[in-house]
């Protein structure tokens, strides 16, 4: 017989874990908003996406 010690079984995340996890989340989609649409990142894409668009095949 198997014994299991008391608070051996972690699997997933408690609430505080949760919290945190989801505050990285938001803090990294915040900076990467701001990166994207800075000034030279969008036109960057801007003219990647116009290239694309006109294409000659």
């Amino acid at each position: 017989m198997k014994l299991r010690a008391t608070g051996a079984d972690d699997r997933g995340m408690t609430t505080a874990e949760y919290a945190v996890g989801t505050l990285a989340a938001c803090a990294l989609a915040a900076v990467l908003y701001k990166v994207v649409t800075s000034g030279p990142v969008k036109a960057l894409l801007q003219s990647v996406l116009e290239r694309a668009i006109n294409v000659q095949f």
